[in-house]
């Protein structure tokens, strides 16, 4: 065996060390960045602003998963921030309006209506045959057009909200930050749903091999339109959680959203050719995320410097993923 081969096959060895430790890496990294941070600003430590950082990041979590099961089908959905202002619009303007009152009827109507809008994704990728990237960027400038005619351009203040509808997200159960709680159901659902259930399986095969997938017998077409419907329905979910959170319910809300939510998945894993990811990867990269957004403000980072820097952490989390792909790509063929 040549000098060359094997340092191929080393180098081999080193990714795929890599990849099975990720979520470690991650975890250290994050460690690291922590105290690296908290060495120049102490109150990066303090328990506010940990408090800050984890209920920004437990709405990141719960949009990056839905974005995480397009992408397992090597699928995009740029429309997931659209879907949850709609929902999270419409919903607050029914309560607004005294229609909806329980809090638990706003979650499930945030999610039905996100599950609509998202099922119109999934049309128009599996029965329409468009490329994902073209649906969602369509669907999305017509469903935030579609929040600013709801709701006139108006806003729906704090002041017009139920304290039941405030308290889905700024409530506590036990001492725990309901966002909290939603972020660990929400994370135990698609990690057993994903690893677990036939469909889940079903979903990284199609992701993985799509021709191969068809093969076997699964019904592709079924399954790309059902990753779509659930990632409506989970942001939709989640718009409820936003305007909640804020509460406020904006016609531009999450604007740009949808791009932290991609970059969560790519650093925590998810490959953009798809068949590959886990939900605690996505979980452990939306948590840098915030926290290196959370850094640069109380570093007293210029906005603009922070979008620039978000802007290199994707792409450089993009380039990583192709690199990897590849890698994979060429060892699966020898």
């Amino acid at each position: 065996m040549s000098d060359a081969t094997s340092l191929a096959l080393d180098k081999s060895g080193i990714l795929e060390r890599i990849l099975a430790f990720r979520e470690l890496v991650l975890f250290v990294f994050i460690v690291l960045l922590i105290a690296g941070v908290s060495i120049r600003s102490p109150r990066f430590l303090a328990l506010d602003n940990f408090k800050v950082i984890l209920l920004d990041a437990s709405i990141l979590m719960v949009v990056a998963i839905a974005q995480m099961i397009v992408m397992l089908t090597a699928g995009i959905d740029l429309s997931i921030t659209a879907v949850l202002a709609f929902s999270g619009m419409a919903v607050a303007l029914l309560v607004r309006d005294g229609i909806v009152t329980q809090p638990w009827l706003c979650l499930l109507l945030g999610t039905l209506i996100g599950l609509a809008l998202g099922s119109i994704n999934g049309l128009l990728v599996s029965k329409g045959g468009m490329p994902p990237i073209i649906a969602s960027i369509a669907t999305m400038t017509i469903y935030r057009g579609a929040t600013y005619l709801i709701s006139g351009g108006a806003w729906v203040s704090a002041h017009q909200m139920t304290d039941g509808f405030i308290s889905i997200a700024r409530g506590t159960v036990f001492g725990i930050p309901n966002l909290v709680v939603t972020v660990i159901i929400v994370s135990l659902i698609a990690y057993y749903f994903l690893g677990h259930t036939p469909t889940g399986r079903k979903i990284y095969a199609v992701g993985d091999n799509p021709n191969a997938a068809r093969f076997a017998g699964i019904n592709v077409n079924r399954i790309n339109f059902l990753v779509y419907a659930l990632s409506g329905g989970i942001c939709g979910f989640s718009g409820v959680l936003w305007v909640s959170r804020y509460a406020s319910a904006q016609s531009n809300a999450a604007v740009g959203f949808e791009l932290q939510a991609v970059a969560s998945c790519v650093i925590g894993g998810v490959l953009i050719s798809g068949g590959s990811g886990s939900v605690p990867g996505v979980l452990l990269g939306s948590l840098l995320l915030s926290v290196i957004v959370n850094a640069l403000a109380v570093a007293r980072v210029n906005p603009f410097w922070r979008m620039a820097i978000q802007g290199v952490i994707i792409l450089v989390a993009v380039v990583i993923d192709t690199m990897m792909s590849r890698r994979i790509g060429k060892r699966e063929a020898q």
